[in-house]
């Protein structure tokens, strides 16, 4: 059996590649996989290293290769011929370019295109609704199967300790304020020194709180030390600083005394410790919700032109003179447009994950924070809402996975 996937990012590839091919391999651990990573903004570089190390079995195609073979090339390694070709983040033209050149049956997860609906003779759907959407771009009933939330089945195994790399010595206290501050580029640069910033004011105003750092396998000690050298975009506010290794690990030292804030990297492992999580919008919050996590969602806008969003549109910023105040007024109006951002939010038609957004001072944000920590109540309903948000959700990467193996027999 012979299975090529595409991704892209660390969303996708946490949430939605890691337990899908984790399953594909207990399943059926003869299954030859090839993992494409392809070119997009939201990559961060790694996910082709994180992949090689966590399937080393698996044929890995970094984004620089799959260029090549998609304009043609051949590459090493890389089967002639798949049985399924499976979309998982990044373009879908760049599955379907992959299933013109391996052949076999091409699938999707989530999202479809009209013109391609003769080419993906299946898409999986995460809940009705996006069934419903599937099926109004002219995919037949029949070829659109529910599954589930791939990211569902990756925080669960996460916490479980089934994708562990952190090291020995490193939890964290129950009751922690866990921090998560993204992976893309801009939200290293400039998000790191903002959450450090807002940490060092929470530390002042609540000693008592303890605060700590999840950070991306996929962001280096070297990234977060050039972040906290700059001290981030002159808009944000943020803290200055550098990384330093202590008894347990890294941590991050604020330029302005106090001890380090500790680091992990793991980040679900974590999180069912935490009184709370602090994070911005995205895959992160589906996982927090299915691990019952109380959480405040950022949406820091105080330099929109930095924000990373699909299509063209990303280097409006570069034209000449007026193109940085074009992005920033284009981001902010889509932004407008939104009533909430994290998908728990939208998926539950209520605010079930407090979110601020807009122009935010880091101050602010530590106030909201430590206010949230000591309502007792509203973290308990929370978590337990939060919680059976995505129940039905469990077990999505082996019932994807079943369906794959089936069409590959």
């Amino acid at each position: 059996m012979r299975i090529a996937i595409t991704s892209n990012g660390p969303g996708e590839f946490a949430g939605w590649l890691r337990p899908l091919a984790s399953a594909l391999l207990r399943l059926a651990p003869d299954t030859e996989l090839t993992l494409f990573f392809v070119p997009d903004d939201y990559a961060t570089g790694q996910e082709p290293a994180l992949a090689r190390r966590m399937f080393p079995g698996a044929h890995v195609v970094a984004p620089s290769d799959y260029v090549r073979f998609a304009l043609g090339g051949r590459l090493a390694g890389v089967p002639e011929r798949a049985d399924v070709v499976q979309y998982l983040g990044g373009d879908l033209m760049h599955a379907a370019r992959v299933h013109r050149r391996l052949g076999g049956r091409a699938r999707s997860y989530k999202f479809a295109r009209k013109r391609l609906v003769r080419s993906f003779d299946r898409v999986y759907a995460v809940d009705a609704k996006n069934a419903r959407e599937i099926e109004a771009l002219g995919f037949a009933a029949e070829r659109v199967e529910r599954v589930g939330n791939l990211a569902v089945d990756g925080a669960l195994g996460e916490a479980a300790g089934a994708f562990g790399t952190s090291a020995a010595g490193s939890e964290l206290p129950p009751g922690t304020i866990l921090v998560m501050p993204g992976t893309r580029r801009h939200e290293i640069d400039s998000g790191v020194p903002f959450f450090v910033q807002m940490a060092v004011r929470l530390r002042d105003r609540r000693p008592d709180l303890g605060v700590a750092f999840a950070i991306s396998p996929f962001t280096s000690d070297d990234e977060l030390s050039r972040a906290l050298a700059g001290g981030g975009h002159p808009n944000v506010w943020g803290a200055r600083g550098r990384v330093v290794q202590t008894g347990c690990g890294s941590g991050l030292l604020p330029e302005s005394g106090g001890p380090p804030f500790p680091i992990v990297r793991d980040a679900m492992l974590h999180a069912p410790r935490a009184r709370l999580v602090v994070t911005l919008p995205g895959t992160k919050c589906i996982e927090l919700a299915a691990l019952g996590v109380p959480t405040i969602v950022c949406v820091p806008l105080n330099a929109p032109e930095v924000v990373v969003i699909n299509g063209p549109l990303q280097y409006l910023d570069r034209l000449p003179l007026v193109g940085t105040s074009l992005k920033r007024a284009m981001v902010v109006a889509v932004d407008a447009r939104f009533p909430v951002t994290a998908q728990p939010n939208m998926d539950a038609g209520e605010m079930l994950m407090p979110e601020l957004r807009g122009t935010l001072m880091p101050g602010a944000v530590a106030a909201r924070v430590a206010a949230y920590a000591d309502d007792g109540a509203a973290l308990a309903l929370a978590s337990e809402r939060l919680r059976a948000l995505y129940a039905d959700h469990v077990g999505a990467a082996e019932r994807m996975a079943r369906s794959l193996l089936a069409a590959s027999a």
